[in-house]
């Protein structure tokens, strides 16, 4: 965890692990990041290799590429490989674009690509 929260940090943008506080969300742009699920690899009946799904989303009030460019340029710095989609929450007036890779886990927290 502690190394998607300095890759976080390196975008400049407020960041939270899935959700802000009530009351505590800062003003669009922000990210919210989190880890849904595992896709584990088995050999054996034993999971042989650890790996975390990772979703980045960041939250605007206007479609801004710039922004969303900031948070790739630190994801290619760091070799992730990402899919990414977007969409308008019509009830929260936002659009967010979410980005997901994989990473495998390490004992020491993520491999370093």
């Amino acid at each position: 965890m502690q190394e998607l929260t300095r890759l976080l940090t390196e975008t400049g943008i407020p960041f939270a692990y899935d959700h802000f506080a009530e009351g505590e969300s800062p003003e669009p742009p922000f990210i919210t990041f989190l880890i849904p699920a595992s896709d584990n690899f088995s050999a054996d009946g034993f999971v042989y290799l650890k790996v975390d799904v990772v979703h980045i989303e960041l939250y605007t009030d206007e479609k801004n590429p710039e922004t969303e460019a900031q948070v790739e340029e630190v994801l290619d710095r760091h070799g992730i490989f990402y899919d990414k989609t977007e969409v308008w929450i019509e009830e929260e007036k936002l659009y967010e674009v979410l980005w997901s890779f994989e990473r495998k886990v390490t004992d020491n927290g993520y491999e370093e690509e």
